[in-house]
């Protein structure tokens, strides 16, 4: 080989070893670039799936320096109550405390049973008796043949202690108002009776007896009446003179009567 020829081949071989060098460098850049790729792929694919432990070195994966603790989290919720411990023992009795307001008056309870009798009790004083209300009459006749149709008289008094028995007139005035009971007995003697009960102007009742020759007969009647104050009540014989056997005398009496069931007490 010629001196000539030398250098230019030695120019060439360091060209070449150049290029190949330039070759290798931009393929191990290239490697390199592709395995920091992969390397974060897959660094980014195991960050997904598990979160490594910030505070311990990372073994497996590439990566920075620790970083400082972060700030602490907010309070999580309550959780769930636990199971009742078991009983305590029993305290020391704490001090009495004050007295409290008085309450609602309860519900009454029920009845109890009946008590034994007690003692009886000092005899009250002696009470005002209740007014007694008192009318009453029976008088009874003293004359024959009293005159028809007019109020028969009897006379003879037998009770009257209140004087509602008008003698002069024949006539019993109403004083208490009220529930009264008339009757009258007649001895029938001579010829026949007719006589009529009496109330206000007005004939009530009506008695006949047919007299029997040589005997001695009877006529009677009795009623009840509701009589108010000022009210008369009287008897007498209707009729002609024919119908007034009504008589009396010394061993045969006709008589009339009344008196008060009892009063009106509203009125009273």
């Amino acid at each position: 080989m010629s001196p000539k020829t030398r250098p230019a081949r030695t120019k060439r071989s360091q060209y070449l070893s150049q290029l190949r060098v330039g070759a290798c460098i931009r393929f191990k850049r290239e490697n390199k670039l592709r395995l920091s790729t992969r390397i974060v792929a897959k660094l980014e694919v195991a960050t997904q799936e598990v979160q490594p432990d910030p505070k311990t070195p990372c073994a497996n994966w590439m990566g920075g320096a620790p970083g400082y603790p972060g700030h602490n989290g907010l309070p999580g919720r309550d959780g769930k109550d636990g199971k009742d411990g078991l009983k305590g023992e029993k305290g020391e009795e704490g001090p009495q405390g004050p007295k409290g307001d008085q309450g609602e008056m309860g519900v009454p309870g029920r009845e109890g049973p009946r008590g034994f009798p007690g003692y009886p009790g000092q005899k009250g004083e002696k009470g005002e008796g209740s007014f007694v209300y008192r009318s009453a009459f029976s008088v009874g006749l003293t004359e024959r043949a009293p005159h028809p149709n007019v109020p028969i008289r009897f006379s003879k008094i037998f009770y009257n202690e209140q004087n509602h028995y008008d003698a002069s007139t024949g006539k019993f005035l109403c004083s208490i108002p009220g529930t009264y009971y008339f009757a009258y007995h007649l001895t029938v003697y001579l010829t026949d009776v007719k006589v009529s009960l009496y109330k206000k102007d007005k004939a009530v009742i009506f008695t006949y007896d047919q007299f029997q020759k040589n005997n001695v007969d009877q006529a009677s009647g009795s009623v009840l009446l509701h009589l108010s104050s000022g009210d008369e009540v009287w008897l007498q014989v209707y009729g002609e003179g024919d119908n007034n056997g009504v008589y009396a005398d010394n061993i045969n009496d006709s008589t009339f009567m009344g008196f008060l069931l009892y009063p009106d007490l509203d009125v009273h």
